[in-house]
């Protein structure tokens, strides 16, 4: 196994003081010779950059989903692998491609060396690897972060209360979408863009079966008010979707939206971003190799 550099999120929703050691052993333990080095959140994709203009084979992303979507922006294109030791609250980045949570299995799973060619998307150059949305969920998101800032709030306790003041705050916004040549303009609560398709529908929801499909997953909700939001929601949950809930585009590679906003919030793999429009969002097909089953 070539030696590996690991970059841990100290920021990241499971990190705790040990955690470097913890990391540094269940490495050694699956037999990777790894530098482990703890890094901000916000260094993440500027420190992995560096190590592949240096020539590392094997970049390690330790944290959430914001820190796969750093460092895998900064992968992307190379010919560097990555690997993943999931910290973070949801690990859906991980889940999808069939890592397990436990540090000691993932370190496994690095240590096998198997590499996959995955997609990435990206929004005005800035990779995500799950899912960006402008609408409710940012200003959601938004919210969660000030009160752990302020009040400091448990994540999950902070999210609910955010959610309640969001959806007592239901508004539409108005967006220009171009699409192969196409134009629209749409009155939406939520536009969801994802790194290939995701499924809607119970048990499965929020879930990808392939992350090398090509293609972004862009779904507008229609509904403009807070009761018909969350029928629709609900609909959608159960399988039982109509036409009038929401508009789902296949085969999409760029998508450009408008706004007559001098900047748009977006969620980006659970963590906002403020971008001026237009965002140009696209799909970046394989450009990922990643050690996964």
């Amino acid at each position: 196994m070539q030696r590996a550099v690991t970059l841990i999120n100290k920021g990241g929703g499971s990190f705790a003081e040990g955690m470097a050691t913890r990391i540094g052993n269940a490495l050694a333990g699956a037999g990777v010779d790894s530098e482990v080095a703890l890094v901000d959140g916000k260094t993440c994709a500027a420190r992995a950059a560096e190590h592949v203009k240096q020539g590392a084979e094997l970049i390690i992303a330790a944290g959430g989903d914001g820190t796969m979507g750093a460092v895998a922006g900064a992968l992307a294109g190379s010919k560097a692998a990555m690997g993943i030791l999931p910290l973070g609250t949801l690990n859906h980045f991980a889940r999808d491609l069939g890592i397990p949570a436990d540090l000691d299995q993932a370190a496994q799973i690095i240590a096998a060396g198997k590499a996959r060619r995955v997609d990435i998307a990206e929004v005005n150059g800035r990779a995500f690897v799950n899912n960006a949305s402008i609408g409710l969920y940012p200003l959601m998101l938004v919210d969660r972060d000030a009160q752990r800032r302020r009040l400091g709030r448990s994540k999950r306790l902070a999210m609910l209360v955010a959610s309640l003041r969001t959806m007592a705050r239901f508004h539409a916004r108005r967006l220009a979408l171009s699409i192969d040549g196409g134009e629209a303009r749409v009155d939406t609560p939520l536009l969801f863009v994802g790194n290939n398709d995701y499924r809607l529908a119970l048990p499965g929801a929020g879930r990808r079966e392939r992350l090398d499909g090509g293609e972004l997953c862009v779904m507008v909700m229609r509904s403009k008010s807070l009761p018909g939001f969350l029928a629709a929601t609900g609909r959608a949950l159960v399988g039982l979707g109509r036409r009038d809930d929401m508009v789902r585009l296949d085969g999409v590679r760029e998508l450009e939206v408008g706004s007559a906003r001098s900047s748009l919030t977006l969620a980006m793999d659970g963590e906002t971003v403020t971008l001026p429009p237009p965002l140009l969002f696209r799909i970046r097909p394989k450009a990922l190799r990643v050690l996964a089953p």
